[in-house]
C-alpha cells in the first residue's frame, strides 16, 4: 500500500543517487535511469540534499556529467534556506563550510559576525577552524550557532566519513547552546521542498539511504518513506528502535518500479 497514491517523489541525492568520492563519485546502478523513468512518468521530483560540499550550479554540474536529467531549480538545499533565515533575521555569519561552498553566501553580509554557520567543511575542520568557530559562539552573550544539517556520518567511494553533525555536537557542548538545524531532518525544510512541488505529504514518498535524516525527518512530516540499501545503509538499521521505514527497497531503481507499477 506504501506506493500508490503517490503525485511527487523526493530524493536524496549522496548514497541514492551516487556514491561520493576524492574523484567526484561514481552513479549507483540504475539511478540515471530511475530519474528519468520519473521525470516522464509525470511525477513530481525534488532532490532533497544535505548537500554541502558545492554550490548547487556546481553540484548539478557532476550530477548531469554521471548521466543525470536534473537542474538547479529541482534542488531543494541548506545553505540557500540559511541564506534566507539570516537575511529574515538580520544575521551576520562566521561560515565555517565547505570553500566550495562560499558562493553561495556570496551576497550576505559577514562583518563582525554575530552567529556561526556550520556545513561539511571536510577538510576545513581543522582545530585552528573549530577554535576560531568556538571563540566567536563562546563570546556571545546569546550564541547563536545554524548547522546546515546534523548527519552523523556519509558513505564516499574508500569508507565512511563523519559528517556535520558530530563538529555541530562538539561546538554544542563547548558553548553550551542548541544549534538550530537547516536542512534534513527539520520539518521546515520538508515543507519547504514540498511547498516547491506543490504536493501536500500524503501524497508524496521520501526515498533515503539515513534512517534517522531522510526517513525519520520525512515521517515527521506526514510522508511515506523508504530506505535504500545503498550508500550509508547498515543492517543494523533495520532494528532502529524509534524509526520504521514504510518499506525498505534495494536501491532507487526498485522503488521506481514499484512506484511506477500502482
Amino acid at each position: 500500500g506504501w506506493a500508490r497514491a503517490v503525485r511527487g517523489l523526493l530524493l536524496d541525492v549522496s548514497g541514492v543517487l551516487y556514491d561520493s568520492g576524492a574523484d567526484g563519485g561514481v552513479p549507483i546502478a540504475g539511478s540515471a535511469e530511475a530519474v528519468r523513468r520519473i521525470k516522464a512518468s509525470g511525477l513530481k521530483l525534488r532532490l532533497c540534499t544535505n548537500e554541502t560540499q558545492a554550490s548547487r550550479e556546481s553540484f548539478v554540474r557532476k550530477l548531469r556529467g554521471m548521466g543525470f536529467d536534473v537542474s538547479v531549480a529541482e534542488v531543494t538545499a541548506p545553505a540557500p534556506a540559511a541564506c534566507h533565515i539570516l537575511k529574515e533575521r538580520g544575521l551576520r555569519p562566521h561560515l565555517l563550510v565547505h570553500d566550495d561552498l562560499m558562493p553561495e553566501f556570496a551576497e550576505i553580509d559577514k562583518t563582525n559576525p554575530n552567529c556561526v554557520v556550520l556545513g561539511d567543511a571536510a577538510e576545513n575542520f581543522t582545530y585552528a577552524n573549530l577554535n576560531e568557530a568556538f571563540r566567536v559562539l563562546i563570546g556571545m552573550e546569546k550564541p547563536v550557532l545554524i548547522s546546515l544539517g546534523r548527519g552523523r556520518y556519509y558513505k564516499e567511494t574508500d569508507g565512511l566519513k563523519l559528517d556535520v553533525g558530530a563538529y555541530m555536537k562538539a561546538l554544542e557542548y563547548a558553548c553550551d547552546v542548541q544549534a538550530e538545524v537547516v536542512g534534513k531532518p527539520s520539518k521546515r525544510f520538508f515543507e519547504s521542498a514540498l511547498a516547491e512541488m506543490g504536493v501536500p505529504p500524503e501524497q508524496a514518498i521520501m526515498i533515503g539511504d539515513d534512517i534517522v535524516n531522510d526517513v525519520g525527518g520525512a515521517q515527521q512530516c506526514g510522508m511515506r518513506a523508504l530506505q535504500v540499501r545503498t550508500g550509508k545503509y547498515r543492517p543494523s538499521d533495520e532494528n532502529h528502535p524509534d524509526v520504521k521505514p514504510d518499506a525498505y527497497v534495494n536501491n532507487l531503481a526498485e522503488a521506481v518500479d514499484i512506484i511506477l507499477r500502482q
